[in-house]
C-alpha cells in the first residue's frame, strides 16, 4: 500500500469493512469488563487461557510455540509467545498501559455533612476536574480487612445497581464560580462522591452509620478497613456506538485500553513467530510509570530474564542485555486526534485525524521533545515498510503544536533499556475525559499493525 493521507474508509475493501465492525464489538466487551487496571488483568487472563496461554512456571522449560503469561500483582501483565529464534536474539514487544484517569478514594474517605454521606477522593492522572461533576459514577476496588482477607467491590455498572455522583453548583448561585479560571472553578477537594442520605437509628452521624451498616451487611467491612483499600471511582455505563453510521465508539478508558486490547488480541492471534512476541500491559502510566507495576519497575527485566533462563537452562546479565539490544518495541499509546472545533492547537500537516488509520509517532514529549525517546530514522523506515507491505492504513502523528503542551508515554522507559522503540496508537477525541471517542477503523488498523 502506498502511503496516502486519505480517509481509510475510501481505501479499504468491503471485506475489511465487515472485519472492522466485528472486531470493535469484541473491543467494546473488553472496555465494559475492564473499567480498572485490575479488571483489565483479570479479563486478559480469561481471554489468554481460552487462547491456550498458561501461567509461566520458572521451573519448566519453554520451547518455540509455547504461550505463557506473567501476572504482576494483579495490576499489570506480560504475555509471550516463544519464537523459533533464541530469546537472546531479541523480542518483538508491544507495550501499552491499562490504567486511566479516575478518582481514587482517600484512605479515610467516609464522612457526613448536612445529613448527607460522602466519600473524599484524590484524582489520579491528568483530568479536567469540572468534567467529573454531575455524571453517573461506579465504584470498584479491593478492601483488605483486619484479618487479612480481601473483598472485591463492584457497584454502579449493572443496570440494577445504584450509581454515585459529584454534585455541582446551580447556575443561579454560581456567579463567583463561573468567573474563575476553568482549572480553578472545581478544586480537587470538592470532588466528593455523594453516596447516601437515609439516617439510621443511632446517636450521631446517622447517615454515615447507615451507609457503614449497608457496607458491612454486603461486604463484611468496617470503617477502619478503608485504611487498607484500593477503591476507584470511574464513569458508569457501557461503551456505545457514536454517530448515525456507528463508525465511532464512545467510552471511558480508551486511553489506553484501545491500544491495550489491540496488543492483547494481536498476541492471542499469533502462532509460531520467528522472534519471541511479547505483550506488556502496564500500570501507572498516567502518573509517570512509577511503582512496582509501572514501566519503570524491574519486573520487566525479571520476566524476560526468567524466560531466557527457562529456554537456556542458565542465565547471565549479558544474555538480557543482548536480548534488549536486538529487540524492537511499539509503545502502543493513543494520540490527540485533530478536533474540528479546536483546530487551533494542532498543526494540520502532522496532526493525526480520525479514520486515517493507526498513528505512527516518531517522538512525543512536550515542547522541546522533553520526555521523548525520539525513534531513529532507520526504525521509522522499518515500521513504515511493514505497514505499507501489509495493507495497513496508517498516518503520522504529533501531539499538538510545538508550544501548546504535549505529553509522554512508556516509550522513553523502554528505549532507555537499549530497545528500538517507536510510538504507535489510535487517535482519540476528548482524551482524558470521562467519555472519549475513537474511530472503529483506527481501532482495527492498530490491531493489524
Amino acid at each position: 500500500m502506498r502511503y496516502e493521507q486519505k480517509n481509510g474508509w475510501e481505501i479499504i475493501k468491503d471485506q475489511d469493512k465487515k472485519q472492522v465492525f466485528e472486531f470493535c464489538e469484541l473491543y467494546k466487551e473488553y472496555l465494559d469488563n475492564g473499567k480498572t487496571e485490575r479488571l483489565c488483568v483479570d479479563y486478559s487472563v480469561e481471554l489468554a487461557k481460552k487462547a491456550g496461554f498458561v501461567e509461566f512456571d520458572e521451573n519448566k522449560t519453554v520451547k518455540p510455540g509455547d504461550k505463557v503469561y506473567i501476572n504482576n500483582r494483579g495490576k499489570s501483565i506480560i504475555l509471550a509467545v516463544i519464537g523459533k529464534k533464541n530469546i537472546t536474539e531479541g523480542i518483538n514487544l508491544v507495550a501499552a498501559h491499562i490504567d486511566s484517569p479516575r478518582l481514587d478514594l482517600k484512605q479515610n474517605p467516609l464522612y457526613e455533612d448536612t445529613d448527607l454521606a460522602l466519600f473524599k477522593t484524590h484524582y489520579y492522572g491528568g483530568i479536567k476536574k469540572y468534567q467529573w461533576t454531575t455524571i453517573p459514577l461506579a465504584i470498584y476496588g479491593v478492601v483488605v480487612k483486619a484479618d487479612g482477607s480481601k473483598v472485591e467491590i463492584s457497584i454502579g455498572n449493572n443496570e440494577n445497581d445504584p450509581v454515585f455522583c459529584v454534585t455541582d453548583l446551580l447556575p443561579h448561585l454560581a456567579q463567583k464560580q463561573m468567573g474563575q479560571k476553568l482549572g480553578e472553578a472545581i478544586p480537587g477537594e470538592n470532588l466528593n462522591i455523594l453516596i447516601g442520605s437515609m439516617p439510621d437509628d443511632t446517636d450521631k452521624e446517622k447517615v454515615k452509620y447507615a451507609v457503614l451498616k449497608l457496607l458491612n451487611n454486603k461486604y463484611g467491612i468496617k470503617e477502619e478497613d478503608f485504611l487498607s483499600a484500593e477503591i476507584e471511582v470511574v464513569p458508569s455505563g457501557k461503551a456505545r456506538d457514536i454517530g448515525f453510521d456507528r463508525s465511532m465508539i464512545g467510552a471511558y478508558g480508551h486511553d489506553d485500553r484501545v491500544c491495550s486490547y489491540g496488543a492483547l488480541k494481536g498476541i492471542l492471534d499469533i502462532e509460531n513467530p520467528e522472534k519471541t512476541a511479547v505483550c506488556l500491559l502496564a500500570d501507572k502510566e498516567e502518573i509517570g510509570s512509577m511503582g512496582n507495576t509501572g514501566m519503570q519497575a524491574e519486573y520487566f527485566e525479571y520476566a524476560i530474564s526468567a524466560l531466557i533462563n527457562a529456554q537456556e537452562g542458565n542465565f547471565n546479565e549479558l544474555m538480557l542485555r543482548r536480548c534488549f539490544a536486538n529487540s524492537k518495541c511499539l509503545s502502543a499509546d493513543v494520540g490527540a486526534a485533530m478536533d474540528p472545533t479546536y483546530k487551533e492547537v494542532s498543526e494540520p500537516r502532522n496532526a493525526p485525524k480520525v479514520n486515517y488509520g493507526v498513528m505512527i509517532c516518531k517522538y512525543t514529549g512536550a515542547r522541546g521533545k522533553s520526555g521523548s525517546s525520539d525513534a531513529s530514522a532507520e526504525f521509522m523506515g522499518e515500521i513504515r515498510k511493514i505497514c505499507n507491505d501489509n495493507n495497513i492504513v496508517w498516518q503520522i502523528g504529533e501531539l499538538g503544536k510545538v508550544d501548546e503542551g504535549g505529553g509522554g508515554t512508556v516509550a522513553q522507559f523502554v528505549a532507555n533499556r537499549n530497545i528500538d522503540t517507536i510510538d504507535c496508537g489510535v487517535p482519540v477525541l476528548s482524551m482524558h475525559a470521562p467519555f472519549e471517542i475513537v474511530a472503529k477503523l483506527d481501532v482495527y488498523m492498530a490491531y493489524k499493525a
